[in-house]
């Protein structure tokens, strides 16, 4: 892991086919958006990064330390085939609504990050050396975290108290990186 990931703040996420669109397409698109408007919305679902309650406030603080929070996705085979219904509005309070910027679409999520440019970048990312960094799951190693269902959460860097073995390691493959700029995370809505 390189220097400015060790001092970014890191939302890991798993991503895949979406409102019955494969990663690919998605990638495109979202590029085609940051070319139009400069901003990216990625959508998403799962309370584990809940706009008010999670991302935003650790974004802020991570920023208010003077680093900057990155997402980093690992590709995974996905079944999320849920209708593609395009969102119509988006809040970062969830109580002030507004229009999605034109050129920028969301389909089948409830929330979205705010992203700047997507770019493919490949790398080994081992959990192990990253903990939760905000929530009632504080501190917490991400390879324990990030089991069953849970397949997203914003993570600090935190190396390994002692030496381990790559057999010990839980390495995943990243393949895409943006960096998550205010208002964060948003709430969409039809």
């Amino acid at each position: 892991m390189d220097n400015t990931m060790k001092k970014a703040g890191i939302i890991f996420m798993k991503v895949g086919l979406h409102a019955q669109e494969n990663i690919e397409d998605i990638i495109k698109r979202k590029q085609r958006e940051f070319e139009e408007t400069g901003s990216i919305f990625w959508g998403y679902g799962g309370n584990t990064c809940h706009p008010l309650t999670m991302v935003q406030p650790f974004a802020k603080e991570v920023e208010k330390s003077g680093n900057e929070v990155l997402i980093v996705m690992q590709k995974m085979n996905s079944r999320h085939a849920a209708p593609p219904e395009i969102a119509k509005q988006y809040s970062d309070d969830g109580v002030n609504w507004q229009p999605i910027p034109k050129g920028i679409e969301v389909r089948g999520s409830r929330y979205a990050l705010v992203l700047d440019e997507l770019r493919v970048k490949e790398f080994d990312l081992d959990l192990g050396e990253l903990q939760v960094g905000v929530g009632p799951s504080r501190g917490r190693k991400a390879d324990k975290y990030l089991v069953g269902r849970a397949d997203k959460g914003c993570f600090l860097y935190a190396p390994h108290d002692l030496p381990v073995t790559p057999d010990e390691q839980t390495v995943k493959r990243i393949e895409i990186v943006a960096r998550v700029k205010t208002p964060y995370a948003v709430f969409l809505k039809n």
